[in-house]
C-alpha cells in the first residue's frame, strides 16, 4: 500500500485501536498488498465513545456489549440488570479499550 493511503488512513482511525498497537498497524498496511487495500477502507471500526455513551446510558442492559459484538456478554447483563450494577460501573472503565480492541483483531483478521 502506498504511504500515502497509510498516512491518511491512520490518521483517521488512530483513536481506534490500542496506542501500543498503532506502529504494528502501520507496518502491517505498509507491507500489505494494493489488492487488500479495498477491504481494509470497506470495514467499519467501532467508536469506542459510541461505546461510552452507550454504556452509560445503556450499559444496565448490556447495549454497549452488544454494539460490540459481545452477544453473550451483552445477554449476561440483560438478564442480570448489569451484575445489579456492579458490571456496568466497571464497564464504564473498560467499554472503550475494549472497542479498541475489537477493532484491532478485525483488522488483524484481514491482514
Amino acid at each position: 500500500m502506498q504511504q500515502e493511503q497509510v498516512d491518511l488512513f491512520m490518521a483517521a482511525n488512530a483513536n481506534k485501536f490500542p496506542v501500543a498497537s498503532l506502529p504494528m498497524i502501520r507496518e502491517a498496511l505498509l507491507q500489505c498488498p494494493d489488492y487488500q487495500w479495498s477491504v481494509v477502507s470497506s470495514l467499519k471500526f467501532k467508536d469506542p465513545v459510541v461505546a461510552f455513551v452507550l454504556s452509560i446510558f445503556l450499559g444496565e442492559f448490556g447495549v454497549d456489549r452488544f454494539y460490540l459484538g459481545n452477544i453473550g456478554v451483552g445477554v449476561g447483563k440483560l438478564l442480570t440488570g448489569g451484575a445489579c450494577g456492579v458490571w456496568w460501573l466497571i464497564d464504564l472503565f473498560l467499554i472503550m479499550e475494549a472497542a479498541r480492541r475489537a477493532n484491532y483483531r478485525m483488522l488483524a483478521n484481514v491482514l
